[in-house]
């Protein structure tokens, strides 16, 4: 299977519905260090401030941007609103 490298937009609710692979999409660990960082901000900006950001993401089919509140991080997923989960592994970018 090829991955699509086009970013599709996405709501939050179709999530859900999406299969993630296993394993890190980001090879460096400067790029993984600076991801966490940037889903501590987008925490903070979602509970404080109500705030949306965009995550950009891959699973199995390509990239997907989704404009959301991030309500909770654990050690393997960001959380959404309505429980909706995306592996930390997968995130590419925070903005």
């Amino acid at each position: 299977m090829t991955l699509d490298y086009t970013v599709q937009n996405v709501e939050k609710e179709q999530i859900a519905s999406f299969t993630f692979p296993k394993g890190e999409i980001l090879d460096q660990k400067h790029d993984q260090l600076n991801r966490s960082i940037e889903l501590k901000r987008a925490l903070s900006l979602g509970n404080l401030e109500r705030q949306k950001v965009k995550i950009v993401f891959v699973d199995n089919v390509g990239y997907k941007r989704v404009e959301t509140t991030v309500w909770g991080i654990t050690d393997k997923s960001v959380i959404l609103k309505k429980s909706t989960l995306i592996p930390l592994q997968r995130i590419v970018s925070v903005a």
